[in-house]
């Protein structure tokens, strides 16, 4: 029975001499791809059941362009055209500007290379700059970079811990380098995810189904959130020092490393997916943010004249935000621990 011709057909199963099955394929189907008898085909046995086939030939990679004119771009905008043609999935980008106008555009490309992986000049001229990608989709597997975000984010907090305990400022100065690296990641994994999403051999490769690729996408985004506000702590310690000592061994900074350790355990969740564990480190959080609301409370009630209060009340919201981006941190893992639970049934 066809159900519709260009979409999907309903064809039954042949057994062909005892221990193999056969299924016909739709005569429009194998035209379109110019397939000929005994001509090659690719088939992938998708965690949902279903079978995906693919011709042969049709398993070369396809490159993706963008073109960007300058003269049809807002002001300023080049930047931001270059980072969403490079989360898309484009392999390849061309910039047309006019003569005079090049040392105007460098400025924004070399922001935009410094921003991203992989991505490097192919060619330059005088009014136009072709940048091409150098990397597969599928080289740097999500753990891998999730784990790099996490390496950077604690490692900033422990920096602070370890200045507000008394060493020295040095600790902080490259914080702008490690925000960045953290951003650059977030971006490398959302080009990732969009790719999977449209490929099915990048996916393959990266040994994912769609919805995880979505939720690696989701635990990247909580991680980089929880390093702006790491970021806003280090600059702020680092520019004005005396918050040290009116912070250390006091509320807000002794939920830190509270923090920490809930993040580590969560991380570790990744993989093993405890339920009693993840919802323990989830609970511990809360009581955190419990904790700094109220000490905001009594700042505001009762030391409205501390000159600190400012410092004191922006930190402490800071750590606040990084407890509930670590939540929900743990809120993706408990849905992607759910969703590989789902029973199936007809």
């Amino acid at each position: 029975m066809v159900v519709n011709q260009s979409q999907q057909e309903v064809r039954k199963l042949q057994s062909t001499g005892g221990s193999t099955f056969t299924v016909s394929l739709p005569r429009p189907w194998v035209l379109k791809h110019d397939l000929q008898a005994r001509d090659s085909i690719r088939i992938d046995w998708r965690p949902s059941g279903a079978l995906r086939l693919t011709p042969f030939r049709n398993l070369k990679d396809i490159t993706h362009t963008a073109h960007f004119s300058t003269d049809q771009l807002p002001e300023g905008g080049l930047h931001d055209h270059l980072m969403g043609a490079y989360i898309s999935g484009a392999d390849s980008i061309t910039i047309s500007f006019n003569n005079d106008e090049r040392k105007k555009y460098s400025t924004q490309i070399r922001r935009f290379l410094r921003s991203t992986t992989g991505f490097e000049i192919y060619t330059e001229t005088d009014n136009k700059t072709e940048l091409m990608c150098m990397m597969n989709a599928g080289d740097m597997p999500l753990h891998a970079s999730l784990n790099r975000m996490y390496l950077q984010v604690t490692a900033l907090v422990r920096d602070i811990v370890s200045v507000i305990e008394g060493e020295d400022q040095e600790y902080l100065v490259d914080a702008t380098e490690r925000e960045n690296e953290v951003d650059a990641l977030l971006y490398l994994i959302e080009r990732q995810v969009r790719i999977s999403l449209e490929s099915h051999i990048v996916a393959s490769s990266l040994n994912i189904s769609r919805t995880q690729a979505l939720e690696y996408a989701n635990l990247a985004r909580s991680l980089e959130r929880m390093m702006d506000h790491s970021y806003s702590l280090a600059t702020m310690i680092y520019e004005i020092p005396e918050i040290t000592s009116n912070i250390a061994g006091k509320q807000p900074f002794q939920s830190l490393k509270i923090w920490q350790e809930s993040l580590k355990e969560l991380m570790i969740n990744i993989r093993t997916r405890d339920s009693f564990r993840i919802e323990e480190a989830r609970i511990n959080l809360k009581e955190i943010q419990k904790t700094l609301i109220s000490h905001e409370k009594d700042l505001l009630s009762n030391h409205r004249t501390n000159k600190w209060i400012t410092f004191d009340f922006t930190i402490s919201e800071s750590i606040r935000r990084l407890c509930a981006y670590a939540r929900d941190f743990g809120e993706i893992l408990l849905n992607m621990k759910i969703h590989s639970e789902l029973i199936q049934s007809n």
